[in-house]
């Protein structure tokens, strides 16, 4: 499975690249810290959703630290789509991009 780091990400989202930012937390979590670009599907929610997400264009999965993202990585990859993680998930993006995210 490919990963991108959060400052690849970060110049994805700054040079306006075309790409779904896939966020695949909880509501709870999601009410606690988010990226305001992101599309948000649970991660179990995903296989009922799969229509919501275009084949055509690629997705950065993230989470909270990366490991349910990987999860949905790799479901996703298995119904043919261009998907990589989020090294770190929101967390690292907290810590190194943007430190006024709440943390948890």
């Amino acid at each position: 499975m490919r990963e991108i780091s959060v400052f690849t990400l970060k110049d994805k989202l700054e040079n306006n690249e075309s790409f779904i930012l896939l966020d695949v937390r909880e509501k709870p979590e999601l009410d606690i810290c988010a990226l305001e670009d992101a599309m948000h599907i649970p991660m179990m929610s995903i296989p009922s959703m799969l229509s919501e997400l275009d084949k055509k264009t690629p997705i950065v999965a993230m989470c909270h630290t990366g490991v349910r993202s990987s999860q949905a990585c790799l479901y996703l990859m298995q119904h043919g789509y261009d998907v990589v993680n989020l090294q770190g998930g929101i967390d690292a993006w907290a810590k190194e991009i943007d430190p006024r995210l709440k943390q948890y």
